[in-house]
C-alpha cells in the first residue's frame, strides 16, 4: 500500500470514529427522560430530573469541543507530516535505536497531557463544581498530575523499553515474548494496585468496628467468602460521587468502599452493594476479565508484529525512513476500528456480568436494599434514566438503572 493511501486511510478512520461517536452522543443527549417510573417517585424530584438533563447536555457539549480539538489537531499533524518532522528533529540529538523512540513517545505523551490540562481543569473546577460534585483543590489536582508522571514515566518507560528492545533485537517474534511480560504485569497490577499504587493518591483505612462492619463480616461468612477486613477510601477529597470496588486475588483481595458511599447509604444497602461485589468474585468475573484482557493484548501484539516494520506507514506519517515509533502511532490509529468492536463486545459481557452479580446479591442477601442503593447512587450522580439504546449498546459497561431495577424488583 502506498504511503499516500495509508495517509488517507488513517484520516478516514479518524473521521469516521469522530463523527460516529459524536452522533451517538448527540442522539443520547437529545433523548428526553420519558415518564418517571413509580419506583423512583420518592427519589427523583422534577428539579433533580432537570439537573440530570442539564448535566448530560453540558457534558455532551464539553465532549464535543474536546473531541473536535483532538480530532482536528491529529488530522492536521498527519496532513502536514508533523509526526515525521518531530522524528527528524529529535534525530539531531540522538539516533539510538532505543533512546530515540523512548524520547519521541515521551515528548508526544507529555505534550498531549499538557494540552489536556486546561480541559481537565475546566471539567473539574467548572462543570463538576457547577453541579456540586467537585471536592478537589488546585493542590490536589496538580499533585495528582505530578504523581501520575512519577509513576507512569518509570513504569511506562520501562515497559516501552522492553517492547522496543524485543522489536529491534528479536524481530517479528517479539510479540509473544512481550505478551508474556505484559500478562505478568497485568496480573501484578491487578493484585497489588490497592496495596501499592492507590495509597499514593488516596488514604485507605480499615472500616471501623460497629453495626456496618458486623453486618458485612456476617454476610461474608454466610456466603463462605474469606474477608479479613473492609477498607474505606477517602474519595470525598476529590468528588462527592460514590463507588465501591473489589481488587486482587487470594490474600491480596480487598473490598474498598468510598467514604461518600457510606455517608449516603443505610447499612443494609451497603451490605447489598458488597454482596454485588462479592458476586463478581464468586462468579469468577474478575478472573474472566483478566483472562480476556490478556488474550486481547496478545491479539493486539500479533497484529502489531505484522505492521511494525512497514516503511510505507512511516512515510505516510511524514517520516523519511522506517521508524518504529512512527509505526506505533500509525498502528494505534489503524487498530482503532477493531478496538471499538472489541470494546462493544466487552461492554456486552460486562453488562451480562453486572446482571449476574445483581442476581447473586438478590439470592444471597436481598434485592430491595440493592435496588434502593442503585436508586440513590444514580440520582446523586445525576445518571441518565433513559439513555438511548444505541448509546447503551456501544458505551455502557453497566446496564441502565431501570433495567437493573426491573430484575431486582420485578416491576
Amino acid at each position: 500500500m502506498q504511503p499516500i493511501t495509508i495517509q488517507y486511510l488513517l484520516i478516514g478512520i479518524l473521521t469516521f470514529s469522530f463523527v460516529s461517536s459524536k452522533l451517538l452522543s448527540w442522539l443520547n443527549s437529545s433523548r428526553k427522560p420519558g415518564p418517571l417510573p413509580e419506583t423512583l417517585h420518592n427519589y427523583v424530584s422534577a428539579e433533580k430530573l432537570q439537573k440530570a438533563t442539564d448535566y448530560k447536555k453540558t457534558n455532551f457539549r464539553f465532549g464535543l469541543i474536546t473531541g473536535l480539538f483532538s480530532f482536528v489537531l491529529t488530522v492536521v499533524f498527519i496532513a502536514v507530516g508533523f509526526f515525521g518532522w518531530l522524528d527528524e528533529f529529535l534525530r539531531h540529538f540522538t539516533d539510538h535505536m532505543l533512546w530515540l523512540p523512548i524520547i519521541y513517545m515521551g515528548v508526544l505523551l507529555i505534550g498531549s497531557d499538557i494540552l489536556s490540562i486546561p480541559f481537565d481543569y475546566y471539567h473539574t473546577f467548572v462543570i463538576e463544581e457547577k453541579f456540586g460534585f467537585n471536592k478537589s483543590t488546585l493542590a490536589t489536582f496538580f499533585t495528582d498530575k505530578l504523581k501520575g508522571y512519577l509513576i507512569s514515566i518509570p513504569v511506562g518507560g520501562g515497559l516501552l523499553m522492553a517492547l522496543l528492545a524485543l522489536i529491534q533485537y528479536i524481530g517479528p517474534d517479539f510479540w509473544w515474548q512481550f505478551w508474556i511480560i505484559a500478562a505478568v504485569f497485568m496480573i501484578l497490577v491487578n493484585n497489588f494496585y490497592s496495596s501499592l499504587i492507590l495509597p499514593l493518591f488516596n488514604k485507605l483505612s480499615p472500616l471501623e468496628d460497629g453495626e456496618l462492619k458486623e453486618k458485612i463480616m456476617g454476610y461474608a461468612k454466610s456466603v463462605d467468602f474469606s474477608l479479613n477486613n473492609v477498607f474505606v477510601i477517602d474519595g470525598s477529597k476529590r468528588s462527592s460521587k460514590a463507588n465501591a470496588f473489589f481488587s486482587g486475588f487470594g490474600k491480596q483481595k480487598k473490598v474498598v468502599l468510598y467514604d461518600t458511599l457510606i455517608d449516603q447509604h443505610q447499612p443494609d444497602e451497603l451490605v447489598a452493594v458488597l454482596a454485588h461485589e462479592i458476586g463478581h468474585y464468586k462468579k469468577k468475573h474478575i478472573l474472566q476479565g483478566m483472562g480476556i484482557g490478556i488474550l486481547q493484548t496478545g491479539l493486539i501484539l500479533y497484529i502489531l508484529s505484522l505492521l511494525i516494520y512497514s516503511e510505507s506507514m512511516s512515510l505516510a506519517l511524514g517520516g523519511s525512513q522506517v521508524a518504529i515509533h512512527l509505526n506505533l502511532i500509525g498502528f494505534s490509529m489503524l487498530f482503532s476500528p477493531l478496538s471499538s468492536l472489541i470494546g462493544i463486545a466487552m461492554n456486552l459481557l460486562s453488562r451480562k456480568n453486572e446482571f449476574e452479580a445483581d442476581a447473586f446479591a438478590r439470592e444471597t442477601y436481598d434485592g430491595q436494599p440493592l435496588a434502593n442503593a442503585l436508586k440513590t447512587l444514580s440520582v446523586n450522580s445525576l445518571s441518565e434514566l433513559n439513555p438511548h439504546p444505541w448509546y447503551v449498546f456501544v458505551n455502557y459497561s453497566h446496564p441502565p438503572l431501570l433495567q437493573r431495577l426491573k430484575r431486582l424488583e420485578g416491576v
